[in-house]
């Protein structure tokens, strides 16, 4: 084989003179009078190369190149012919002259080419993904994952952390989202799970004394679908002992100001701090997008003088009325803004009530039914001539609060309020520690159940136990949650304490976490952390919003993997020796 010298993206014009050699695949073949010419592409980039017929062997075997052919080639590098250059390309200023020409390894047709990936649907793209991968664009995020993973590394080894690496066997745990599990040959019966996240064993490390751990980890969680999950995804874990909130916060800044600094040449600023109520009472989300204004305003006071039974309903029942200004939102046509009322039904509403304002007042929708305060509204709410007025009512805050939190997303991104290349940032902190599910009628953990309460708060654990807050802090941008963490529980009666009031009681605590609870009593050090999404946080700087565009080797949303057909089925033998069988189930007979 020829050896290779440069890469395809390296030439310039100031190698012209010099002997080049070559390799890659043919990314297009075009024949001008006989004269060849070949783009090559390798993953650094393109380089034009030229066949002339003096050079027989090497132009007959070029006139029988095809697309995705890979080849090495060698031949003098020259400067291309005057007016002839390409700006657009690294290399636009040179071409290579062969002589020399192997072929490596011809390529079948394929189903599409990299420059037609654009064009084909996704399900194809995945299921031939190495030539889905071949694309510059898909290399260039790849690219981009590798230095973020490797300015992580730097980062922590200069601040003295350990990278440590986690069981991916572990035992079963399920709190959250459900787990996989994997069936144990040398244990009949029993089973392993892999693990959500490595939670545990990194508080373990603390107590075992590490002080300063991190790893760059796969996570696995057997979740319904969702476009911006994966069943197997890939975090930045992070704990750190002897430390506050204040610490973990701040070494984290200290990692995204590095990444977009050195990746995309951006200073991110002193991260804000948004407390949960607050998050909620103004945006109606605990991850509010900070680019746009539409601000959740309470005019339940104005809503309760008027007589229009929907906003005096809601109060009378304990509930709310709330609204925001949609600028310019008065160009929503009739059939829009219907639209809009059947889509906030999933969150919980009946509907939407609407108003446009006009000529200083209030018209269309229920502007007939709240004409008593429009004044007052309008004045409430800095509105102007032009902008839509939408209400969140219901008998249950939470309920107005997500209804409009998620329409003010929704209309920024259709009425195009978001300036691109912004950068939003923010930490919001002082979580609730439990919320009551009322299908359940129990406690559950807003994050984990080895979150520390507010040490404000304690007292209220027995006596008020929904008002606790937590030390837990999750780091937004752009409305995205990219990580989240807290200072975790180290003191074992306090743990117990939570577990309780969880509804897990001291058998169930011991027999799911008894190792933990074990090593707390062993002298656990003040400890916290937090873990970071790794494919949104490159999602991000690759300004894709398809969680599987950042993955090598991504599933479907519902978890399949294309390539490989996976999951499949498995032969006889191999269930046999982990002591399962496949149940199959049947629909029931008819009634005759």
């Amino acid at each position: 084989m020829l050896k290779r010298t440069h890469h395809c993206g390296q030439l310039r014009d100031t190698d012209a003179g010099s002997t080049a050699t070559v390799a890659g695949w043919v990314n297009s073949y075009r024949d001008h009078g006989g004269v060849i010419f070949i783009d090559l592409r390798d993953r650094e980039g393109l380089t034009q190369l030229v066949f002339h017929p003096e050079n027989k062997e090497a132009h007959d075997l070029a006139d029988k190149l095809r697309n995705e052919d890979v080849i090495a080639a060698t031949g003098k590098v020259v400067p291309r012919a005057e007016g002839m250059a390409n700006p657009k390309l690294a290399t636009g200023a040179i071409e290579v002259d062969c002589d020399t020409l192997e072929i490596l390894n011809k390529a079948e047709t394929p189903p599409f080419t990299p420059d037609e990936a654009g064009k084909v649907g996704e399900a194809q793209r995945l299921k031939y993904r190495y030539l889905d991968l071949r694309r510059p664009a898909m290399q260039k995020i790849l690219r981009t994952r590798h230095r973020v993973t490797k300015i992580m590394r730097d980062y922590f080894d200069e601040e003295g952390f350990y990278e440590v690496e986690t069981p991916f066997l572990c035992r079963s745990t399920p709190e959250g989202a459900r787990d996989f599990l994997v069936p144990s040959r040398l244990h009949a019966g029993s089973f392993y799970a892999l693990p959500q996240s490595p939670q545990l064993f990194k508080q373990i490390l603390m107590v075992a004394g590490l002080e300063k751990y991190v790893q760059i980890v796969r996570c696995f969680r057997d979740e319904d679908p969702r476009a911006d999950r994966q069943a197997e995804f890939t975090q930045l874990d992070l704990e750190m002992s002897f430390v506050d909130q204040d610490d973990v916060m701040n070494t984290v800044e200290g990692l995204v100001r590095r990444i977009w600094k050195q990746v995309a040449d951006i200073d991110v600023p002193p991260v804000q701090r948004m407390t949960y109520a607050e998050a909620m009472d103004r945006f109606g989300s605990d991850r509010p997008d900070l680019r746009f204004s539409m601000e959740l305003i309470d005019v339940t006071d104005l809503a309760s003088q008027t007589e229009f039974k929907v906003f005096t309903g809601s109060i009378a029942a304990g509930g709310q009325v709330k609204a925001i200004r949609v600028p310019g939102g008065a160009t929503l046509t009739r059939k829009q803004t219907d639209g809009l009322a059947e889509w906030v039904k999933q969150f919980g509403a009946g509907g939407l009530p609407i108003c446009k304002v006009e000529n200083g007042t209030v018209a269309t929708g229920v502007a007939k039914f709240i004409e008593p305060i429009a004044g007052a509204l309008i004045e409430k709410l800095g509105a102007d001539d032009g902008d839509l007025i939408c209400f969140g009512v219901s008998d249950k805050k939470s309920v107005v609060a997500r209804v409009l939190g998620e329409l003010r997303v929704k209309l920024a991104h259709e009425l195009k309020m978001i300036e691109p290349g912004q950068w939003k940032w923010l930490w919001v902190v002082d979580f609730p520690l439990i919320e009551y599910n009322d299908e359940q009628k129990r406690w559950d953990s807003l994050h984990h159940p080895f979150t520390a309460p507010s040490d404000e708060d304690l007292a209220l654990l027995e006596s008020d136990p929904g008002a606790v807050r937590s030390k837990a802090y999750d780091l937004v941008l752009n409305g995205s949650e990219l990580g989240g963490g807290s200072i975790r529980i180290h003191s074992p009666q306090v743990q117990q304490k939570i577990f309780n009031l969880l509804g897990i009681d001291d058998e169930a605590a011991k027999a799911k976490f008894g190792f933990l609870l074990d090593a707390l009593k062993f002298g656990a050090p003040p400890h916290g952390g937090l873990a970071i999404g790794l494919d949104r946080m490159v999602m991000h700087l690759c300004g894709t919003t398809n969680i599987r565009d950042v993955i090598a080797f991504p599933k479907t949303q519902n978890g399949a993997d294309l390539m490989t057909e996976a999951p499949s089925t498995v032969d006889l033998a191999q269930l046999d020796e982990l002591s399962l069988r496949v149940q199959t189930h049947h629909a029931p007979d008819k009634a005759v």
